[in-house]
């Protein structure tokens, strides 16, 4: 499982600056009683686990690449912070349990392999084993220039993280951190073949920096004498293969089920937030809010751009540009806005000098000319007014009024050109990762 390379924790960035920074690694001063467990590369864990590289980091939990000496393969350990819970076990547990049935989706939930604890001098840890995956959607966008997928390859994730919401959805679990950083890419069969020194040939080798105090002191025994920044396994999302496009849904740290959990915050990426979370903080989130965050995860992958620029923008912005791409807001939502003048008239008009990009333009902009750019076919005009026509009854901002999983999965779209081209490339691919 690929990990968030960045830590998003409002308490993290309020802690006082002990070390000199080092760039692409966790955040130094969370190594203290309740925070990371030291961990160093060659570090065998469980007297199984040796450590080979990092994966990456998130806010509450550091994940690594291991040789797992028992199966002789590779996989991911993901290992929390001192106390913390184990949340996301237990759901993965839960929607991995055999069942009469084995709906497609299930394939695409990762499986806990193992789990144990550490014992070090910051606390008691929890640690998991997952399947490791290659890179994430955002990953692979990230590591290429152009920042596109094939048609094919895009509408074969597609289809499959709808199976995957689908699935969980049906078993009663939302997800409630939908994004491309959580859509994983599968690693090919034959990745376990490499031996360690073959591995960091292909890729790279751990590049360990020493972590030195703005003080002068000696570190004491729950900070490591050293980090790295993360290994990247992907590649450019141009270069992956309709074969290759294997997805695994992964991080189900805000997972909640709403039958006998409330959840009132989204802790979703900005831009992929469900406006009821901002203008209906008091009402429960539930399945639709799954149903926002897929379709803006749905557009990430068929284009260059996310569908709402959250590059230093506030939750105002983004709202205004939901209203410019979507159209008005629910009037009770529209008089609760305080900030709606900044953008818009006394008439619900953009305000003179803003500059406003319709749903039209948007399609265009962030999908169909990138495409066309570098020679690559876009969507025709019957294909384009499909998938717009689905991704415009996912972004109702009535929850109750989008689609359901169910209902997407029945989408002239889905059946028209996404399945087909899902189960051209993965014809009978639906053994999971057990």
């Amino acid at each position: 499982m690929a990990s968030k390379n960045f830590s998003t924790s409002a308490e993290s960035d309020l802690l006082p600056f002990k070390y000199f920074p080092i760039e692409e690694v966790e955040r130094l001063e969370k190594y203290q009683p309740g925070g990371y467990h030291p961990i160093l590369i060659g570090d065998i864990l469980q007297s199984r686990y040796q450590v080979v590289h990092k994966l990456g980091y998130g806010a509450y939990s550091t994940t690594w690449l291991c040789r797992d000496y028992q199966s002789d393969t590779y996989v991911a350990v993901k290992v929390g912070m001192a106390e913390s819970n184990a949340r996301e076990v237990d759901v993965l547990n839960y929607l991995n349990h055999p069942s009469p049935l084995d709906p497609p989706g299930r394939a695409m939930i990762p499986s806990v392999k193992d789990k144990f604890v550490l014992h070090g001098p910051n606390g008691t840890h929890p640690c998991y084993v997952t399947t490791l995956a290659m890179c994430s959607v955002s990953g692979t966008k990230n590591g290429s220039y152009r920042r596109i997928f094939q048609a094919e390859t895009a509408r074969s994730l597609i289809v499959q993280l709808v199976l995957a919401v689908e699935y969980i959805h049906a078993k009663g679990v939302v997800h409630g951190d939908l994004h491309g950083g959580n859509i994983l890419l599968r690693l090919p069969a034959n990745f376990d073949q490499l031996s360690i020194e073959q591995l960091y040939e292909k890729y790279s080798s751990p590049a360990p920096e020493p972590v030195i105090r703005h003080d002068g002191e000696s570190l004491g025994p729950g900070v490591p004498s050293s980090v790295v920044p993360p290994i990247w396994l992907g590649k450019a999302s141009e270069e992956i293969s309709p074969s290759e496009s294997s997805v695994l849904l992964g991080d189900y740290g805000e997972a909640y089920r709403p039958s006998t959990e409330d959840r009132y915050h989204s802790h979703a990426p900005l831009s992929f937030v469900p406006p009821e979370a901002l203008f209906e903080p008091e009402r429960s989130l539930s399945f639709s809010a799954d149903i926002w965050s897929l379709a803006c995860s749905i557009w990430i992958i068929l284009g260059q751009r996310p569908l709402f620029d959250d590059i230093l923008a506030t939750a105002d912005d983004i709202t205004a540009e939901q209203v410019d791409a979507l159209g008005s807001l629910p009037l009770r939502w529209w008089e609760k806005w305080e900030a709606r003048h900044e953008y818009f008239d006394k008439n619900g008009k953009p305000n003179e000098g803003r500059q406003v990009i319709s749903w039209d333009d948007r399609f265009e902009r962030h999908i169909q000319l990138p495409r066309q750019k570098i020679g690559t076919p876009g969507f025709d005009v019957e294909e384009k007014a499909a998938v717009m026509n689905m991704l415009k009854s996912m972004l109702v901002f009535e929850p109750e009024k989008r689609l359901t999983a169910q209902e997407i999965l029945k989408c002239e779209w889905v059946e028209g050109w996404a399945m087909p081209d899902f189960k051209k490339s993965h014809f009978g691919n639906f053994s999971g990762d057990k």
